[in-house]
């Protein structure tokens, strides 16, 4: 079985990808990478792609036909993963707002506290936001607090993106039936992961602001977490979920 795999999904990302591929690859703690790449106009994929002999059986790519989301990048990030039988399976942004050294502590939370998710958490130990305007520091904090209500999970940063699964936590969900995207998308498999029973645990980490390349974020985002978290909960209560062993 493989170990550790970082999907990381791109789009427009030529300033960053390959700084963050070197970086990753830096780490003492061996990871592979998978970037996924919504068939950027900007050339990250050959960047990519040129990088590939560099780091043979290390480096892969999934290049896919167009601009489809965040939430379906990571779907089809999963299913590369479980095809090849990676054992710990990453989330992570491109644009270095999730600091690389900070997989490791991620990897550690999983193997030494037996965590099957592991959340790089900006709220845990206070607000570690660095480089975002007080408005969407705010917004991103009552989002949590807002989904917390809703789902009673016990996460304090519900909408995180900095992650690491357990392959058994995406062998158990149907993420294929995932409704929500970007930050709902996050939320929703938390949410599943919670309702499934799988030992959760949050590590503190600074989450730092793009400083290279366009945010993707967009007033749609938060307004389709608004709503769609509240139809996921009513939707929760006719379904059974399966409780597994944490």
């Amino acid at each position: 079985m493989h170990q550790n795999l970082v999907l990381i999904p791109t789009y427009n990302e030529k300033e960053n990808v390959g700084r963050m591929v070197r970086k990753v690859f830096s780490l003492k703690t061996p990871f592979e990478i998978l970037i996924i790449d919504d068939n950027s106009p900007d050339g990250t994929a050959a960047i990519v792609e040129r990088l590939m002999p560099e780091f043979p059986g290390i480096l892969h790519i999934l290049k896919r036909a167009g601009k489809q989301g965040l939430g379906k990048a990571y779907l089809a990030g999963f299913h590369w993963a479980l095809e090849r039988d990676y054992e710990y399976i990453f989330e992570m942004d491109c644009d270095f707002s999730h600091r690389p050294k900070d997989l490791v502590r991620l990897y550690t939370a999983c193997v030494e506290q037996k965590a099957s998710l592991a959340i790089g958490s900006r709220y845990i130990s206070g607000i570690n936001v660095i480089n975002w305007p007080l408005g969407r520091v705010l917004m991103s904090y009552l989002a949590s607090v807002y989904v917390r209500t809703i789902t009673r999970m016990k996460i304090m940063d519900t909408t995180a993106g900095f992650k690491c699964y357990h392959r058994k936590v995406l062998e158990t969900i149907d993420f294929d039936n995932i409704r929500l995207k970007g930050y709902g998308f996050q939320i929703e498999m938390k949410f599943k992961t919670w309702k499934h029973g799988f030992k959760i645990v949050e590590v503190p980490i600074i989450f730092k602001d793009r400083k290279q390349g366009t945010s993707k974020m967009s007033g749609g985002i938060f307004n389709e977490a608004l709503w769609g978290v509240l139809k996921m909960k009513i939707r929760s209560w006719f379904i059974s979920y399966k409780k597994v062993n944490p």
